[in-house]
């Protein structure tokens, strides 16, 4: 049932090096304090509190480039979730997919190619509506200097994607599909306890398919003495991750962004640094980066992670099933899931083809209602990853605290990050903390000051 979700998460669509606007993933957030503001001046008021400088700063001409690239960058993300759920009921109210599921019917006599040409043209279909506004955003983001990467080899790696979700969608949503059908009223559960297990094998075999969109070459043919020094970090935090998975990602024929990243879970997981990341930045900082990232591992964001969207997707999907029974009861006829006269199940009507388009259009829903709780979550889970990621390099660099803060510069001025987005944006969309906020906690964390010591180490 929950298979738009599942998809979410497929390798295939994670592995851009920017998704549309917006900064690469787990590294720049969005910010939501000036930068530019200059250290307070003293107030005539004793009763009006001095404001404490900002860690986050931007150069004017950048700053005003990413107080206008963010004011697009929100515009894009909300008109490509409204764009999203209204391509799914024009779906259904034009009977479009009715007259799809039609045709997959005359083209062959077996269901499961039938389900297989049906749902393969349902990603074409959504793809296509996407891509006047997936140009647009690449268009902004070159204008912007974020990508350099040119139209060509933009078009070949949204093929690529494309193409990668027409050979492994489809099976998957035939699959749910023909849960729905075999357990009618008990199906939404049957398609969460199918949902866990895709969930997992998507994080563990996403690193086997990130080479189709980047190149690849191990981190110690170029920077070794990085790699040593990443060893460090590795040997303090406890993971087990030894130099010949420690890789260099070819980004900066795609962009100008920064970021470092772990992937992959036991045998596929494994430390990616972009080259524009190890070219442009000091050891130090890189080394802060890779503190954050090992942190989602040692502290088991992923496990916890899973674990939560688990339970969530239970009331998910049986909130979801009764809500598409009642789209399915008030609307069947007119979408075409049933004849005019004939009495509609709405369990059956929903175990068709276009009647599946019904469940993703409720799992679409709920996934853009929910969101600020998601992201709740992520930011929490993110700020965590900042404490281990800080303490991690304590011992190892001369000065966590200035590390930290020239990392977040670093990463906020070369994703170009917005600095005064509202405040519901940000509870709604920002699956990290602001910039601004990070650098802050970055300049005023330091636990072993008179002799204390961190959450995550003791010293």
């Amino acid at each position: 049932m929950l298979a738009g979700c599942v998809a979410l998460h497929l390798p295939f669509q994670l592995t851009a090096v920017a998704p549309r606007l917006g900064p690469a993933p787990h590294t720049a957030p969005r910010n939501v304090v000036n930068p530019s503001a200059s250290p307070p001046a003293e107030s005539s008021s004793a009763s009006t509190p001095a404001k404490p400088p900002q860690a986050y700063k931007l150069p004017p001409d950048k700053l005003a480039k990413a107080i206008a690239l963010g004011r697009i960058r929100n515009i894009v993300d909300l008109a490509g979730s409204l764009l999203d759920l209204a391509v799914l009921w024009l779906l259904l109210a034009t009977r479009a997919s009715a007259a799809i599921e039609s045709w997959s019917q005359r083209i062959t006599p077996r269901r499961w190619l039938q389900g297989l040409f049906f749902f393969a043209i349902f990603l074409l279909i959504t793809a296509l509506a996407d891509l006047p506004l997936d140009v647009y955003a690449h268009h902004v983001s070159r204008s912007y200097g974020i990508s350099v990467a040119g139209w060509g080899d933009w078009l070949l790696d949204l093929s690529k994607g494309l193409g990668l979700s027409i050979l492994f969608v489809p099976p998957i949503l035939l699959a749910f599909n023909w849960i729905v059908r075999r357990w009618p009223r008990r199906y939404w559960l049957y398609s969460w306890m199918a949902t866990i297990p895709l969930m997992v094998v998507s994080v563990f075999i996403a690193p086997l398919f990130e080479p189709i969109f980047n190149r690849y070459e191990p981190l110690a043919k170029n920077h070794p003495v990085l790699v040593g020094e990443l060893q460090k970090v590795v040997a303090r935090t406890g993971t087990s991750i030894p130099p010949e998975r420690m890789f260099l990602m070819k980004a900066a024929q795609k962009t100008n962004g920064l970021n470092a990243y772990v992937s992959g879970l036991g045998s596929t997981k494994r430390i990616v640094v972009w080259d524009t990341t190890a070219d442009r930045i000091p050891d130090d900082q890189v080394l802060f980066l890779l503190g954050h990232e090992t942190g989602h591992y040692v502290l088991n964001h992923i496990a916890k992670g899973l674990a939560l969207s688990a339970v969530a997707l239970f009331f998910v999907y049986w909130g979801c099933a009764r809500f598409a029974a009642w789209l399915a009861r008030g609307f069947g006829v007119r979408w075409g899931l049933a004849q005019e006269g004939i009495t509609l199940r709405s369990v059956a009507a929903l175990s068709s083809r276009s009647g599946f388009v019904v469940l993703l259009f409720t799992i679409s829903v709920a996934g853009f209602v929910l969101a600020p709780i998601d992201n709740l979550v992520s930011r929490y889970f993110e700020h965590q990853a900042d404490v281990y990621g800080q303490e991690a390099i304590h011992g190892i660099v001369t000065d966590p605290q200035k590390t930290a803060v020239a990392a977040f510069n670093a990463l906020g001025e070369a994703w170009l990050e917005d600095p005064n987005p509202s405040p519901f944006l940000e509870c709604w969309t920002y699956s990290h903390p602001s910039t601004q906020s990070r650098a802050n906690f970055a300049a005023q964390y330091d636990p072993w000051a008179n002799g204390g010591h961190g959450e995550f180490f003791d010293k």
